[in-house]
């Protein structure tokens, strides 16, 4: 097993994202167990109707809100920047300021 220097700078990056993933797992987790209870429970005292079903789908929908903008902080940048365009954009600014 290859062991890893800590004080590398591609290593801290790489944990730090790994950091960034498990945050939003264990986000959509919550998610998931959370609003099925709350679904289940209002469903077993209320009769899902036309005038309380958008009752019922307000928190799933405004934190589903939520988990999409934590899952695009999380994977767009690196899709849409590339992986290396922080090194890019720092060579490039620091050749600009010479």
């Amino acid at each position: 097993m290859e062991t890893f220097n800590e004080n590398d700078l591609r290593y801290q990056r790489a944990k730090k994202q790994v950091q960034k993933i498990k945050g939003f797992y264990i986000h959509a987790a919550v998610y998931i167990i959370i609003n099925t209870a709350l679904l289940l429970t209002n469903s077993n005292f209320e009769k899902f109707t036309s005038e309380n079903i958008l009752e019922n789908l307000w928190t799933p929908l405004l934190w589903g809100i939520g988990l999409l903008i934590h899952g695009l902080t999380v994977f767009l940048p690196q899709f849409i920047l590339g992986k290396d365009w922080e090194e890019k954009k720092i060579r490039e600014l620091m050749d600009k300021y010479k």
